[in-house]
C-alpha cells in the first residue's frame, strides 16, 4: 500500500499571520487541499503530521489520520522528526511518499510519475529533484562525475563550491516502508541546525549500499514552496491560469482569463460564456450555453442550460432553464428559481421557491415564501417574513398579481388568480381570483397650494 506522508506542522513565520502556513488559501481552497488532491490515489492512505493547526486540519480531512508534532525542549526538531511520527503507521511492504504541504502547485501526473519510476527502478528510495535559476535557500542534489546520484546538502550546510549547483531538492521523496523505518531510527542532529534532517535517510541508506536514486522533474514551478504572502499571490495566478486554461480547452469561453477566478472544484459546461471580473466558488456546477457577465460571484450553486447572470450574487441556490437574474441581484442561501425566471435590479430572494415564468423586475424582496408559476412581482414589494422573533412563510398560487409597493406580511396564503393592488399591506390570505386592497381612503384638499402659500408668507413677514 502507499502511505503518503505530509507535513504540515509549519506555522510559517514569514507568512506574518495567525493563519497556520498550509491553511492559506488560494482560489478559496487551503493550500494543503491541493497537495492532498494531488497525492491521494485508489489504494493509498494519508498520514498528515499537524502542529497548532491540528484541529482544523482534522475538520479539512475527516478520513484521514493526522498526528501532531509537539514542540518544545523536551522534543527534537526537523524535518526527520516530523516524518518519524508516522513510523508506527508504516508497514515493511508499504511505499512511503513524504512531501511538504506547502507546495499547491504540484500535479498528480507528476507525483505519479515519481512513483513509478521508483517501483520500476526497485529503488529502496527516491529523491525529485528540479532544476531553477535562483537555487537560493534550496538543497542541492549532489551527483558525481558520471551523473550518478550521490547524496544531498542543506543550503545551510552548503560548501563554496556547492553554491551553484542548479539541480533542488523538492522535498519529495518515496521509501520502501522497511528502508523508511530502519533509517529514521537512524537520524542524528550533528549538523548547523542540530536537528534531525530527512534528507539524512537518504545518505544512511546509501552509505549501507541501499539502491538510491534521484528523478529530474522537467516543471520547476510545480515544486514552488509557499513562504509569504507574496509567494501566495504568486501561486495563485499559476493555478488560476490552469484552471481557466483547462475550462477554455474543454469548451468555454472566458474573455477574460486574468480577471477570473474559478474554484478547481467548479465544473462548467461547453458555449458558456464568462465576461468580466466573475468569481465562481465551491462546488458551482454551470450548465451549457450560459452568460456570466460583470462583477458575478457565484458560490455553491447550481446553474442549468441558458441561465444568465449579469453582476449578481449567488449563493447556495439552485437556478433552472433560461433564467435571467441581475443586474445588482442577490440570490440568498436556498433560493430555487425554475425555468423562464427573471430575477431583475435590486430584487434579493432568500429560502424560496419561485416557479416557471415568474418574474420580479426590480426593487423587491422575496424572502421564505413559495411562489408558483407566472407570477408578477412589482416594484418595491416586500414579503414581510419576521415578527420579530420568529421567520413565517407566505405562498402565492398560479398567475398571481402582486401590485407595486405591497407588503406581503407572512404567513399568508394569496391563491391562484389573484391580486393584490399597489400599496396595499396583506395580513390576511386570499382567495383564488379576487382583488384585495389595503389602503386608507384618498383625501384630495381643494386649495390647500394657495392657503399654504398665504401662511408662508406671513411667516415671512413676521421675521
Amino acid at each position: 500500500m502507499l502511505k503518503v506522508i505530509i507535513m504540515a506542522a509549519g506555522e510559517g513565520t514569514r507568512m506574518k499571520s495567525s493563519t497556520s502556513k498550509v491553511l492559506h488559501k488560494l482560489l478559496n481552497r487551503e493550500m494543503i487541499k491541493y497537495v492532498v488532491d494531488a497525492s491521494r490515489f485508489e489504494d493509498s492512505k494519508t498520514i498528515i503530521i499537524a502542529g497548532k493547526n491540528k484541529n482544523q486540519i482534522e475538520e479539512l480531512f475527516p478520513n484521514d489520520l493526522v498526528i501532531e508534532q509537539k514542540i518544545g525542549e523536551n522534543y527534537p526538531y526537523g524535518t526527520g522528526y516530523a516524518a518519524s511520527l508516522a513510523s508506527n503507521y508504516i508497514e515493511d511492504n508499504d511505499q512511503v511518499l513524504v512531501l511538504n504541504g506547502d507546495i499547491p502547485l504540484i500535479t498528480k501526473a507528476s507525483i505519479k510519475y515519481f512513483i513509478n519510476n521508483h517501483v520500476e527502478n526497485n529503488n529502496d528510495a527516491s529523491v525529485l529533484s528540479t532544476k531553477v535559476v535562483n537555487p537560493i535557500s534550496y538543497g542541492r542534489i549532489i551527483r558525481d562525475d558520471k551523473g550518478e546520484f550521490i547524496g544531498i546538502v542543506e543550503h545551510k550546510d552548503l560548501n563554496i563550491n556547492q553554491n551553484n549547483i542548479d539541480e533542488i531538492n523538492t522535498g519529495i521523496y518515496i521509501f520502501k516502508g522497511s528502508n523508511f523505518k530502519e533509517s529514521i531510527k537512524k537520524l542524528n542532529s550533528s549538523n548547523n541546525q542540530n536537528e534531525l534532517y530527512l534528507t539524512d535517510c537518504i545518505e544512511i541508506l546509501s552509505n549501507e549500499g541501499k539502491k538510491v536514486m534521484a528523478f529530474t522533474a522537467d516543471h520547476a514551478d510545480e515544486f514552488y514552496g509557499i513562504n509569504t504572502k507574496k509567494e501566495l499571490a504568486e501561486a495563485s495566478k499559476i493555478i488560476q491560469k490552469r484552471v481557466n486554461e483547462n475550462h477554455m480547452l474543454n469548451g468555454v469561453i472566458i474573455e477574460t482569463p486574468d480577471m477570473v477566478y474559478i474554484d478547481p472544484e467548479v465544473k462548467i459546461g461547453k458555449d458558456t460564456i464568462i465576461s468580466g471580473p466573475v468569481k465562481l466558488l465551491g462546488k458551482t456546477i454551470i450548465d451549457e450555453n450560459c452568460i456570466i457577465e460583470g462583477s458575478s460571484r457565484i458560490v455553491n450553486s447550481t446553474l442549468d442550460k441558458g441561465v444568465k447572470i449579469d453582476n449578481s450574487v449567488i449563493e447556495d441556490s439552485t437556478i433552472g432553464e433560461n433564467t435571467d437574474v441581475g443586474p445588482y441581484s442577490h440570490l440568498r442561501p436556498k433560493a430555487k428559481l425554475g425555468k423562464h425566471v427573471h430575477i431583475g435590479n435590486f430584487v434579493e430572494v432568500k429560502n424560496s421557491n419561485v416557479g416557471d415564468n415568474t418574474k420580479a423586475g426590480h426593487l423587491a424582496y422575496v424572502g421564505d415564501c413559495d411562489l408558483g408559476s407566472g407570477i408578477n412581482i412589482g416594484c418595491g414589494v416586500i414579503f414581510v417574513n419576521y415578527d420579530g422573533k420568529f421567520k413565517h412563510r407566505s405562498i402565492v398560487g398560479d398567475d398571481a398579481f402582486i401590485g407595486s409597493n405591497s407588503n406581503i406580511v407572512a404567513p399568508v396564503n394569496i391563491e391562484k388568480d389573484a391580486y393584490i393592488a399597489a400599496g396595499s399591506t396583506i395580513t390576511k390570505d386570499v382567495g383564488s381570483g379576487m382583488l384585495s386592497i389595503e389602503r386608507a381612503e384618498q383625501k384630495n384638499i381643494a386649495g390647500y397650494t394657495e392657503k399654504k402659500r398665504k401662511r408662508d408668507l406671513e411667516k415671512l413677514k413676521e421675521n
